[in-house]
């Protein structure tokens, strides 16, 4: 039985370094996983409990509750805006983590990681974004890390997948992630 884990990308820009790192997940996820990247972050409204009604929620936020319900575990991949976390990544836990104690996250074994263009690569996002998935019921896997710093210079011409150091790091991340206990 392969493992499924869903991809959020935290950037929405079309050159991402952090989309690029994502893509780098899916080609080097190990025999019996599959990693797929979530299109449609950019669709899904912000958070409103008026429009999070039963049965009529946005069909955005549903198509992304499905997907999320459907994986086994989730690897959300987040740049550093201000230091922390963009919004387009923490609206999708927002929508995820409900209805409360029952949302598509909760249970849910998570990875997070990323690149950014200073020198610590991300880590406050990341920190922030394992801190967001916890309190929506999510099981953030706090010693799965990755970090990638420089990512202007350091992707500039080279995919992630072409640098040895980061495929290595990431086929590591992705390899935990799918073989991390599932929640009981």
């Amino acid at each position: 039985m392969s493992v499924r884990i869903l991809a959020l990308v935290g950037s929405l820009r079309a050159g991402s370094h952090n989309r690029q790192l994502a893509e780098a997940a899916v080609k080097l996820a190990p025999e019996g996983t599959e990693v797929e990247i979530y299109e449609g972050l950019a669709d899904v409204p912000f958070y409103n409990e008026d429009l999070d009604a039963e049965g009529a929620a946005p069909e955005a936020a549903v198509r992304l509750r499905e997907a999320a319900a459907s994986a086994d575990a989730l690897l959300l991949f987040t740049p550093e805006y201000n230091g922390t976390i963009p919004a387009v990544l923490k609206n999708a836990i927002d929508w995820l983590s409900r209805p409360y104690g029952v949302g598509a996250i909760v249970g849910k074994r998570v990875a997070v990681t990323g690149t950014a263009a200073g020198q610590y690569g991300g880590v406050w996002a990341q920190d922030e974004t394992r801190k967001a998935v916890g309190i929506a019921g999510g099981k953030a896997l706090e010693d799965v890390k990755l970090a990638v710093p420089g990512s202007v210079t350091r992707f500039a011409e080279t995919h992630p997948i072409d640098d040895a150091e980061v495929a290595t790091a990431l086929t590591e991340v992705v390899r935990t992630l799918a073989d991390a206990p599932v929640a009981a």
